[in-house]
């Protein structure tokens, strides 16, 4: 295997392994607290208990899903419109996204920065950068549900971003609205579980995609050094 793709290999597979971790973390402080109509966002908020643990999750995504990235930057939509930039740049857009998001946490209880009385500048920040995180990441699965030479992993993806954008559409509505907000913050914690395993998906992917290319030149290596003589033995009738 060349150092490059050596590389991608571990890349990938140390980014898959860091965004796991992050998801096992979020679970754990999410079934931490006994409420259940609490949203992700709300675990980080200034002064709640699991707003530690809610930083160390984003940041790991943020250095898995850079590392994923790098090592998948070969990965491309068939479709034109999702082909204008590559997965991996959804991944890093995101990844940059969710840094901040990380270090910019909400206020107890995250209100809508636009919906009260008062306009808050870290809820403004952290809401509109975990957003756009989200979204970042939702179109490199949309991406990736097209691309080319991947089947097995555009088709995961393919079902993943429908789950996706139905589970987080139906969040975010009744987010907004203040209304079931049992049901909209179990939505939303589904469509992050989603796309979170979506990541490593794509990191276990990509480590595997690397190690199947080598195989065959690996055997070609051996056929032009006459490594495999039993074989060709073996496959001569006039073989002693």
């Amino acid at each position: 295997m060349t150092p490059r793709k050596l590389v991608d290999v571990v890349a990938s597979l140390l980014g898959a392994a860091l965004v796991a971790a992050a998801l096992v973390i979020i679970w754990v402080a999410r079934l931490s607290v006994h409420t259940f109509n609490l949203y992700v966002s709300e675990l980080g908020a200034t002064g709640v208990p699991t707003a530690h643990e809610f930083q160390i999750a984003l940041l790991l995504i943020v250095t898995g899903g850079t590392l994923i990235a790098f090592a998948g930057k070969d990965v491309r939509s068939r479709v034109r419109f999702l082909a204008v930039w590559t997965p991996a740049v959804s991944l890093w857009a995101a990844s940059g996204f969710f840094l901040v998001a990380s270090q910019v946490t909400c206020t107890v209880g995250c209100p809508l920065p636009w919906g009260g009385p008062v306009f808050d500048w870290q809820d403004f920040t952290h809401i509109v950068c975990a957003v756009l995180a989200f979204a970042a990441a939702s179109w490199g699965i949309l991406q990736t549900a097209f691309a080319h030479d991947h089947r097995g992993l555009a088709r995961f993806s393919l079902v993943a971003a429908v789950a996706v954008a139905v589970i987080s559409s139906v969040g975010g509505i009744l987010s907004l609205l203040q209304f079931q907000t049992e049901i909209g913050a179990s939505a939303e914690l589904a469509a992050t579980t989603i796309a979170i395993v979506w990541v490593v998906v794509y990191g276990a992917a990509t480590a595997g995609a690397r190690i199947r290319a080598q195989r065959p030149r690996a055997l070609a290596v051996r056929v032009e050094s006459g490594d495999i003589n039993s074989s060709s033995r073996f496959a001569s009738p006039t073989s002693t």
